[in-house]
């Protein structure tokens, strides 16, 4: 059974920030459509298995790579919240969750 998927306004302000940034960027929104789709795409697999993603050093936290982006998502019962989602290139201690 697939688990509901819960985006923190965190998360969901830097996904937003994410394909802003690529429609500036390329002048044209077709990455980042692309990018959303492939993230979707990803939530989709994640909610069906959640144990697909990499375990992090955090308690019940794990991280999936999607493109050059990383998402951390934690489960709790039959909900997967998505709690960060962030370029691959940021520095790892600059890390807030939450």
């Amino acid at each position: 059974m697939a688990k509901q998927i819960i985006w923190t306004n965190k998360a969901k302000n830097e996904l937003i920030d994410i394909l802003k940034y690529w429609i500036e960027r390329n002048k044209s929104n077709s990455f980042s459509i692309k990018l959303n789709n492939l993230i979707k795409e990803h939530l989709d697999l994640i909610a069906e298995f959640s144990e697909t993603g990499r375990k992090t050093d955090i308690d019940n936290v794990n991280i999936k790579i999607i493109h050059k982006y990383l998402l951390y998502y934690e489960v709790i019962n039959d909900k997967i919240y998505v709690l960060t989602i962030r370029h691959g290139s940021k520095d790892p201690k600059t890390l807030k969750l939450k």
